[in-house]
This record gives C-alpha cells, sequence and structure tokens, in this order.
C-alpha cells in the first residue's frame, strides 16, 4: 500500500524548488497529458529486480558502479556515443568483478539525465538576462533568446531520446555484445596504445583463460556470461515530467516511477518539506539521495525514515559527496549516526560534484588526485567505523575529452581547451575512469 497521506499529486502541495518557468501553462498540461498516456519506459519488474540487487550489496555480496554523463545531450543519442558509454562500464565492471570477486550492479546516468539544477533562475551576458539553461528536457544551451525558452515541448523530446537510448541498450545487453567470451567487442579505438588499457588487455587474458576452463567442463554455455543487466538513473528534478511517468502497476497495483530504474534526489531538493521528497516517497523504485558536506547525521536519518518507513533493504541508496578536504571530517559522524539507528541503507561515493574547480583557463574541472582521494578516505572511514562502502557513483564518458586533470597521461590545465565537450560538469574520459576502477579494485581486496 502507498504511504499514509500520500497520492500522486500530493508533492503539488510541497514547495517545489528548482522547477523551470513555463510562459504558457497550457501548453505545459498539454505536453503533460500526452506525455502520461506514453508506453512507460521501464517496468515494474526490473524495477524490483534492480531493488533486490541492491540488497544484496548492502548485505555486503555486491558492488555497484554508477556512471555516465553530467548532463546527457540530446544530439548525443546516437549509436556510437550511447555504445562508447556501455563499453566503458562494461570494461570497469570487469576489473571490478576481478578485484571483488563479487557480482557487479551496472547503473547508468543515462535515458534520462536531461535536466539539472542551477543556482540561479537566469544568467546575465554582455547586458543580456535570459533564463539559465536547465538541460536539454527544458531549453537549449546557445545563449539566445530562442534557445533559452523553457520549452514544454522538450518534454516529449527527452521521453523520446530516452526510449531509442533504452531500446538500443537493451539491444546490446541481450544480444551478444556483452559477452565475457568477446570483451573485444568492447573495445574504444583511441585507447590502443594507453598505459590502463595495457592492464585491462592483461585482465582480460587471465578472464579468458578462466572462461576457457569453465567451458570445457560444462556441457553448455552459462547465460549469464553471455549478456549483462544494466539499469538507468537519473535525478528526478523535474517535478511535472517525473509524475507523468508515475504509473500504478499491473503487476500488483502499486505506484512506481516507470521513466527510470533508480530516481535519485539532489543535494538541493532533499530538504525534508520538498515537493521532491513527497513524490518519491510513495513509488516504489529504489531510491538515491545525495548527502552533501551540509547535511548532518538527524537529517539524513530523518529522511531515510520518510523514504523508507519499513526500512525494507534496497530501498535507499545513499550517495556521499562530501570533497577530498572534508571527508574525513565530516562522513564518520553520518555514517555512525545511520548504523546507531539500524536503518538499511546502502552506502556509495560521489567523488566528483564534492571536488569541482576552476582552472585558471576558466574551464570547470576537477583534478583527478582529488578524486581519487575522496575514494580511498571514504573507503578508510566505512572500515573505521564498521560500514561498508558498496559502491562509486561517477561523471564519465566513452569519449576522448580533456575535461578533468590529471592521471596517468597527465593532463594539465592547458590541455583543458583540447576536447572539452561537456555542457555542464566536467567528466573522466576513458583513461581516468579506468584509473579509478583499478584503484577501486585494490581498495576492496583490502583488509
Amino acid at each position: 500500500m502507498p504511504p499514509a497521506n500520500w497520492t500522486p499529486d500530493s508533492w503539488r502541495s510541497k514547495p517545489a524548488s528548482q522547477q523551470p518557468k513555463y510562459e504558457d501553462p497550457a501548453e505545459l498540461d498539454h505536453v503533460l497529458a500526452h506525455l502520461s498516456r506514453l508506453p512507460p519506459l521501464v517496468t515494474s519488474w526490473e524495477v524490483v529486480k534492480l531493488r533486490e540487487r541492491l540488497a544484496t550489496a548492502q548485505a555486503g555480496q555486491a558492488w555497484v558502479l554508477q556512471g555516465g554523463d553530467c548532463a546527457e545531450s540530446f544530439s548525443d543519442c546516437e549509436a556510437e556515443a550511447i555504445a562508447s558509454k556501455l563499453k566503458l562500464l562494461l570494461q570497469m565492471s570487469l576489473v571490478l568483478i576481478f578485484g571483488s570477486r563479487q557480482p557487479v550492479i551496472r547503473i547508468g546516468r543515462i535515458a534520462g539525465q536531461y535536466a539539472k539544477p542551477r543556482s540561479s533562475d537566469t544568467e546575465t551576458k554582455n547586458n543580456l538576462t535570459l533564463p539559465s539553461y536547465r538541460g536539454d528536457l527544458i531549453n537549449h544551451s546557445e545563449f539566445t533568446p530562442e534557445a533559452r525558452r523553457n520549452d514544454p515541448q522538450q518534454l516529449l523530446r527527452g521521453y523520446e531520446r530516452a526510449a531509442l537510448t533504452l531500446n538500443f541498450i537493451r539491444a546490446l545487453s541481450e544480444g551478444g555484445f556483452a559477452d565475457l567470451h568477446h570483451p573485444e567487442n568492447w573495445k574504444l579505438t583511441f585507447v590502443s596504445q594507453r598505459t590502463e588499457h595495457q592492464r585491462y588487455r592483461d585482465l582480460c587474458s587471465s578472464i579468458g583463460h578462466a572462461l576457457e576452463f569453465f567451458d570445457a567442463i560444462l556441457s553448455q554455455p552459462v547465460p549469464d556470461l553471455q549478456r549483462v543487466d544494466f539499469y538507468t538513473s537519473h535525478e528526478a528534478l523535474h517535478l511535472n515530467y517525473e509524475h507523468a511517468l508515475t504509473r500504478k502497476s499491473v503487476r500488483d497495483g502499486l505506484w512506481y516511477n516507470m521513466g527510470t530504474h533508480l530516481p535519485w534526489i539532489g543535494e538541493r531538493t532533499r530538504s525534508l518539506d520538498q515537493a521532491h521528497i513527497e513524490l518519491l516517497r510513495g513509488i516504489e523504485n529504489p531510491i538515491g539521495v545525495k548527502v552533501g558536506p551540509t547535511a548532518t547525521p538527524e537529517q539524513v536519518i530523518e529522511l531515510v525514515r520518510i523514504l523508507n518507513p519499513e526500512n525494507q533493504p534496497g530501498r535507499i541508496t545513499l550517495i556521499h559527496r562530501i570533497g577530498s578536504a572534508k571527508v574525513d571530517q565530516l562522513l564518520p559522524s553520518l555514517v555512525e549516526g545511520v548504523l546507531k539507528s539500524r536503518l538499511n541503507v546502502l552506502w556509495i561515493c560521489d567523488p566528483m560534484h564534492g571536488n569541482t574547480v576552476s582552472a585558471q583557463t576558466g574551464h570547470k574541472t576537477r583534478r583527478f588526485d582529488d578524486v581519487l582521494a575522496e575514494l580511498r578516505s571514504a573507503f578508510a572511514v566505512h572500515r573505521s567505523v564498521g560500514s561498508r562502502l558498496g559502491g562509486v557513483h561517477l561523471e564519465l564518458t566513452g569519449e576522448n575529452v580533456t575535461e578533468c586533470v590529471g592521471g596517468a597521461s597527465g593532463l594539465s590545465e592547458s590541455d583543458l581547451h583540447t576536447a572539452y565537450n561537456t555542457t555542464c560538469d566536467p567528466r573522466l574520459n576513458y583513461e581516468q575512469s579506468l584509473e579509478i576502477a583499478f584503484a577501486i579494485a585494490d581498495e576492496i581486496r583490502r583488509p
């Protein structure tokens, strides 16, 4: 049953931050009515399966790899871009499986990560003030009055791009692309000579020998080695869009967000009285919650209790994003508070969002060393208080970008202009992502 005093519309009585303002409410209503009649993007069966798998990660029997773009672009809804992200996540998960000796739950920031929060509703350049770019779900990044108009039709375009992306991902995941016997399918052409890729090739060789032995003693192939489960996630930011995709399931008569498997609540919208909390507390999906440096143990405990009153395993994933300089100071009390309250949560680390800096070139960037330092500190904190870090949340891309500095290739601030392609936050490139995966595998193996 839905929680007490909850309906799919009860969020409308709560304060709602980070919502775009539309010039024509009637046009918005027309689009939302159309959107609410379109087929769901995911099924309740898939959502329940993910929730059950996250419960195994919470119990220490699996690890979560969540990653993808900061903000997806409609223009990147093409085969090569989607396949590159999937290739990178498959390669990283193979490293983690080999390192942890555990299953890896793959969750993409994909097929719906089209909206982004902003610190201001407007942006001013050369004495011209326009609405801020809030992601392709709302408007366009070009600084013109036409592009920055908050356009309800973008909601339909976002749904369509998400559906196309999901369809291609499912085809790749089920159709042999993800077969462990053929990791050469996951090759990205521009990385053949990179240092981390050599480590990856050596790992693939070791796994190949093991699989040859495995196949030799079995009479038939093992299906789990020929396909992967791949789940989607995005920040549930645009309330009207999320509401339109919240549906009652024929499976059990309960309510699900059928626009994604794992919606999450961002750092800017997790206040206890927020409409975002109200909408998500009534759905059956597993829910992620970003926890930043301003969070207190009391706030986190109350938030978990509101979202998971029955203390159901697999329901809540707390994604801490504190920053490398503060994680040792602030994370222990949060983890200890949740432990003492006996709340069932899965902890994963987002080492990206707390480590954003401005380069001298004017680019927004992240230092690889800071990202790695926060990850290692997070592992150490959880071990020290008797908890377990169960996953990582990364902004990354399979493209050969130059957006974060550092890593084995020695990318510097002077290199940022070479391939700085993000429309929002900087992402790890292929080699940096793979280097992070090997570092995580080393940490998981530590006693």
